[in-house]
């Protein structure tokens, strides 16, 4: 059992709800969204609804930020001040972001040890890396078993996302033109995938409608499962919490998961997948 107290920092990659956060005493540091001359600090300066109600508005697109190495600098400064004796850090996959590479950075301006954890993924599944550390560090846990535990959830995670429409991926240029104009004139619903083996985000299969293709969401994630074990599911959102609930409420009763959580798709990541967008992130376990 260890007997350092360790600080656990995040940033808002992870879609973790802030109740959850606060909980368990998890610093969260912002990415940054840039809207024209203004920029934003994701859920901090910047809400879920508020920019959804936005960005279906305002004919100018946002882009994202990385957060600087201060900030997380900032971050580990409070925990220390707080009596840390070490640092956790668990970053959205360096495959979408530079946030990793400003957290290493961070590293060398504090007077702690800080240990960094790319987690090779977003959203509530980056969340479920998070939450395997706090388990560990609240069971009496070393950084080692905190990072392994974290590791081990990463091994495990499969993440299916629906995009309702191909406009905000090339918007954020994550989508050439001639597929944006193919996906809009066939009015095709896109599947994407994360490898969590190299953090990036792949291509899956097209659906004709939303309905098609949810269903088809909810069937290949839990294809990829071990239904015979233990199932820790996240539901994440583009300001749809309606249809979050409802899928949430088929899937405790057709598969019995012990835990399930739904957050919203944090406006940093909604830059590029819109509204409407929703995501099943989760892996099982004994």
């Amino acid at each position: 059992m260890s007997d350092q107290k360790i600080a656990l920092i995040t940033d808002s990659g992870c879609d973790l709800p802030d109740e959850i956060l606060r909980e368990h005493n998890v610093d969260l540091v912002p990415l940054y969204v840039i809207w024209g001359s203004e920029q934003f600090r994701d859920r901090v300066d910047l809400k879920a609804t508020d920019f959804y109600r936005r960005l279906v508005s305002d004919p100018v697109h946002p882009s994202t930020s990385q957060p600087h190495p201060h900030d997380f600098a900032q971050a580990i400064e409070r925990a220390a001040q707080n009596g840390a004796d070490e640092a956790v850090i668990i970053t959205i996959s360096s495959g979408m972001s530079s946030t990793y590479n400003s957290a290493l950075q961070a590293q060398k301006l504090v007077g702690i040890p800080v240990h960094v954890i790319d987690s090779k993924a977003n959203s509530l599944s980056q969340g479920w890396e998070v939450l395997a550390a706090i388990r560990a560090r609240d069971a009496g846990g070393t950084v080692q078993d905190m990072m392994d535990a974290a590791e081990q959830v990463r091994q495990k995670l499969v993440t299916i996302l629906h995009v309702d429409t191909l406009e905000y991926l090339h918007k954020g240029g994550r989508i050439g033109r001639a597929a944006m104009w193919v996906g809009t004139i066939l009015n095709l619903k896109p599947q994407l995938y994360v490898d969590h083996t190299t953090g990036r985000i792949e291509p899956g299969s097209r659906s004709r409608s939303r309905s098609q293709a949810l269903e088809k969401m909810v069937q290949n994630f839990f294809s990829r499962l071990d239904l015979s074990k233990r199932l820790y599911i996240g539901i994440v959102h583009g300001d749809t919490r309606q249809d979050a609930e409802d899928l949430a409420e088929r899937i405790r009763r057709e598969y019995q998961p012990v835990e399930l959580i739904i957050g919203v798709t944090s406006p940093v990541m909604g830059v590029h997948t819109g509204p409407g967008a929703m995501a099943l992130c989760g892996y099982s376990a004994d």
